[in-house]
């Protein structure tokens, strides 16, 4: 099968090459630090399964890059295969059209029976990332929307309300309606509150 590697670090994108160079059915035909290149060169060499890091630099993300990916025609699979593993990591990936989500952390073994997995268009999950969604279907505490998420995720960088309107298209007003609408599904009064809560819960990175 033909692989394809997205990911910003060189070092990584060699040692994953170096692995996958020890397996008889499998073959690295192209890689790429960003997501433009990404298509570009995934539309030449049509590989049947792109390993895609979610953290691509300052363009669009892995995510935007897969939802991307799975447009073209014919479309391979996409693995994501990154470092992180928050509920709301894995729900954007998944819902862009990842066939499967695995960790940089995992063992070699796993991560060749997840890649034979998507290429099969079965789903591949780490056993971490399957047991964090198993948790979430039977307890998924309160439900956030993407764009509660998206402003979560701007308040822990230190946004403000202004900030935040700006970075999302929409008005202070709606801003700060987001906000009391979070403070109440996740029990806080405060902008620390409601960021420290959705970290611990999983819903976004530290």
């Amino acid at each position: 099968m033909k692989l394809f590697l997205v990911d910003d670090h060189p070092v990584v994108r060699a040692g994953i090459a170096a692995l996958v160079s020890g397996e008889a059915d499998m073959e690295i035909v192209g890689e790429a630090a960003d997501a433009d290149d990404a298509l570009r060169l995934i539309a030449l060499r049509r590989p049947d399964v792109v390993l895609m890091d979610l953290q691509l630099g300052d363009g669009p993300d892995g995510v935007a890059a897969t939802r991307k990916v799975r447009a073209l025609d014919p479309a391979p699979q996409v693995l994501v295969l990154t470092t992180y593993e928050t509920d709301a990591d894995i729900v954007r990936a998944i819902d862009a059209g990842a066939t499967g989500y695995v960790l940089k952390a995992c063992p070699p073994d796993e991560l060749f029976q997840a890649i034979r997995a998507a290429a099969r268009g079965e789903t591949a999950l780490s056993p971490r990332v399957a047991t964090r969604m198993m948790r979430r279907m039977r307890d998924p505490g309160p439900a956030l929307t993407a764009r509660e998420i998206e402003i979560l995720e701007l308040l822990a960088r230190g946004a403000g309300n202004r900030e935040i309107a700006k970075a999302l298209f929409i008005t202070e007003a709606t801003v700060k309606t987001h906000l009391n609408h979070v403070y109440g599904k996740l029990g806080v009064d405060t902008r620390t509150g409601a960021v420290s809560k959705a970290i611990e819960l999983g819903h976004i990175r530290r």
